[in-house]
This record gives structure tokens, sequence and C-alpha cells, in this order.
């Protein structure tokens, strides 16, 4: 954490002082007191300008900045692509004004120094404290979707924990707030987060006092966004100024449907590699672990498939071969289908599964059998909703339940529209339910609810739980 020591002094307190600053305008013109303080500020917190330094408003005549002044300034000036003068500009001030990520600037995309980065590839990541602004369900969708735009270019997989330590912890929080570096209320800066380590290493912390927002709406700032900003900063990427890139220091909005600009790319493939469909092969999760939780459960014909990551559990439902299994990555089976698995279910009427990729479902007739895919908002919902935690039919209502995040939906295969009066709270109808549900699948008139490491037996027509297992206790372990 050398880096984390070193950004104290450069976070230091606003102060004005005595040295002279060159005017950057006309010259009946004059620079506000309220602007030197904002340049000061910045200088200090963004391009490491000497705490010890000082400025004081040259009165009614025009006054030259030392050197070291007009240093940063044009260091500052190079990095924005703004015309390098030394002087305190309207241009140079206005991007100063601008908001932005609290973690210092550096060229194209570089590194930290010793270039840390996480030695797993697989890193977890937690959810500390929520902010009020958002459905918690939408904050774990930003989320989700943040971390994926860097999955999606390098070997690299993300795991969301509830509990105990992880690697990445997300959190909201005003001013102070235990780090050495407080925030400075609405707008300024939005967020920042700390290089790969351990202790308080690949944490972000976000500004409680901006608002924050699903998508594009005003006022606010995007959380996805943001969020794709710092995670660079969580793997090991430091600023780019290259006005494209998602590292570039100042906030600009994007879509949840994004790509990531070449220049991270670059950055993050520099650090982890590329991406191979072998690495994807050989990593295969441990099913016996005391930890293991799936992704999606369903029954397609005479097996009950488990789902984690992209890799799958086959377990026959006959009596006579119960102790059978079958296993695999997730590609050999579904064809159609090569990516994460978010949530699934089955009508035996039909003898079709569904399953849920992001925003994206596939009808499954057969494993090995190519597919087709459809809209996740065929089903009614709205453009909020970026995917499925899990899904299942209860054939004698004709009904299906979709679970995301802390709510559930029910959807009427019969009229093929959602049943008014959803979401409800899961927590408030599904007794002994008390949080998420990871996926869920029908057998022998009970519905199995999994929720992190355990399976719930549900009897939905008592409405209770009638028995708890450990997950991978239906693995065989």
């Amino acid at each position: 954490m050398e880096l984390f020591w070193s950004w104290i002094p450069v976070l230091g307190s606003l102060m004005f002082v005595d040295i002279l600053w060159t005017l950057p305008i006309d010259q009946d013109q004059w620079l506000r007191p309220e602007d030197v303080e904002l340049a000061e500020g910045y200088l200090r917190r963004f391009y490491n300008l000497n705490p010890n330094s000082r400025i004081r408003v040259a009165g009614r005549r025009r006054a030259r900045s030392t050197s070291a002044m007009e240093e940063k300034i044009r260091e500052m000036q190079s990095f924005f692509g703004l015309s390098e003068t030394g002087r305190l500009d309207p241009d140079t001030l206005a991007v100063m004004r601008e908001a932005r990520c609290g973690v210092p600037d550096v060229e194209n995309f570089s590194f930290y120094p010793r270039r840390p980065k996480w030695k797993n590839h697989t890193i977890t990541y937690k959810i500390a404290q929520y902010t009020p602004d958002m459905k918690r369900e939408d904050v774990e969708s930003s989320f989700r979707l943040a971390l994926k735009i860097w999955s999606d270019v390098a070997p690299l997989r993300f795991i969301q924990v509830h509990h105990g330590k992880a690697d990445i912890v997300f959190s909201f929080a005003r001013r102070t707030h235990g780090d050495f570096f407080p925030f400075d209320g609405p707008r300024g800066v939005l967020a920042h987060a700390f290089e790969p380590g351990e202790g308080m290493g690949g944490d972000v912390h976000f500004d409680e006092d901006e608002t924050w927002t699903m998508g594009k709406q005003r006022p606010g700032y995007s959380l996805f966004t943001v969020a794709a900003h710092e995670l660079g900063h969580s793997l090991g990427l430091t600023h780019s100024k290259d006005p494209s890139a998602i590292m570039y220091p100042n906030y600009k909005y994007s879509s949840t449907q994004y790509t990531l600009p070449k220049d991270d790319t670059l950055g993050i493939q520099t650090l982890y590699g590329k991406p191979t469909r072998k690495l994807e092969m050989q990593t295969i999760p441990k099913k016996c672990d005391p930890n293991f939780s799936v992704d999606a459960v369903a029954v397609m014909g005479n097996e009950i498939v488990f789902f984690k990551s992209r890799y799958m559990w086959m377990r026959t439902t006959w009596t006579t071969y119960w102790n059978r299994l079958r296993e695999g990555h997730s590609s050999t089976f579904l064809p159609s289908i090569d990516s994460h698995v978010d949530a699934a279910y089955d009508i035996p009427a039909k003898g079709v599964a569904y399953i849920f990729t992001g925003h994206k479902y596939w009808v499954v007739q057969q494993l090995k059998m190519k597919s087709h895919a459809g809209s996740i908002y065929e089903y009614g919902f709205s453009s909020r909703v970026k995917q499925v935690d899990a899904a299942v039919h209860i054939s004698e209502y004709g009904k299906t339940f979709f679970f995301i995040g802390e709510f559930y939906y029910r959807y009427d295969e019969h009229r093929r529209r959602m049943d008014p009066g959803f979401p409800r709270l899961i927590q408030m109808d599904w007794t002994g339910i008390v949080r998420w549900v990871d996926a869920a699948f029908v057998l022998d008139g009970s519905i199995y609810l999994f929720s992190g490491t355990k399976s719930y037996q549900y009897d939905f027509r008592r409405n209770r739980v009638v028995n708890i297992i450990a997950v991978n206790a239906w693995l065989g372990c």
C-alpha cells in the first residue's frame, strides 16, 4: 500500500497563500478567490502539487506564476488535450469543475508502481453498503454489468459473496469515511478505488452525497459507468488520457450495453492476458467445497441439471440410478449457449427448458441440440431488469416465478403476460426464505429453492419450508 500513503499529501486540505498567479483572461477580468481555491486543491489532489505551495489573487495587476505552478498547469492541460498555456484560463477551469474520479491522473493506459495485480484470476466481491437512491437489485445489477465488461476481455472471473472476506468491497459513504481520503460533497469527486492488494486493496468507495441512478436519468450519475471506471483501478490500471477510454478520469455516461474501448482492453490484457477457451475448460468448480453454490437448476428429460459458471452436472431423477452423475462444460451439452447461465426453468408438459443468460433466454428441447434465443423483455420485464437470478414453473397453476434480487415476479404462461401486482418482496411471501434466490426447480410436488450454500424444500401449498440441506448434497457430497 505504498501508493496509498503517498496520496495523503496529494489529497491534503485546501488553503490560500502567497504566490502570485498569472491571469488567464483579458486584463480587465480577474480570477475569483473561489477559482484559485478550486485550482489549488485540484492540482494538489490530482497532480501532486507541493502542499507547501501557496497562492494569492493578484489584485488589480497581472502577475506571473512560478515555474512549478506553470509546470503543473501544463501537465494538467496536456493530459486533457487543452492548450498548454501554463495559465489558469477558462477552459482549464471548466475541466477542473467537471465531476470525476478521485484517483490522481497519469497517461495512456498505465499501471501503479510495482504493477500490482490479482494473483488469483477468480476474484470475490461483496457489497458492504447500498445506496438508498436505487433498489438493491439495481445496485447489484450495475456492479455485475460493470464487472462483466472487464471479464469479457480478460481471463477474470468474479464471484459475489455475502459473508466473510472479499477481494473487492463496494460501499457508499459521505465525507470522512475511514480511509484518509474524505469525499467532498455533491459533484467534484464521485468515487475512488484502491489498487489490488491486502486490506483495503481493491475496494471501491462511492460518494453518497451524489445521486446514483441505473441509467441516464437526470439529475444523477450512472452507477454502472462510475463502477466500471473504478474497477479498472481495482484490477491494477490507472488513468488514461484517451477521452474514449473508460479509464479517462472525468465522468462520461456509458450505456450498460457497453464494449470496453481499445485503450482499456490493451491495458487489462497487458496485466492479465487474453481470455482463452482452454482456461475456461480447465476451470472446474469444486462441487464439494463447503462454500459451493449454484447459478441455476432445471429438469431436462429425466435429469436434474445444475449450472455453475460455465460447467454443469446432470443427476438422474430415476430412483434406481439416483447416484449416477454426469458432468462437463456447458457448451458441450448446450452448443448454442456460450455464456454464463443465470437462471433456468422447465415446463414438463411442453418438454422444454428455458435457459437465461443476461437479457436473453434460450429454448432447449434436448441436450446437445441447437436451441433458439429470445429476449427476456418478451416476458414483460421493464428495461431496468438486465438479468434473471432464478426461475421456476409450477405446472398445476400454470405460473412461472422469476426471482430478481429481493423481489419476485409471477408470469402467466397461458395468457403470456405478467400478473398484476408484481414484483413483490420475496421475504414477505416466501416464508423462511429471507434473502435472495440463486436457483429453483420442482421435484415430486415440492419447490427446491437454492440460496447461497443451502437448498430449501418448500411446500408451496402450505407456504412453508419443510427441509433444508446443503446445496452440494445434491451432487453427492
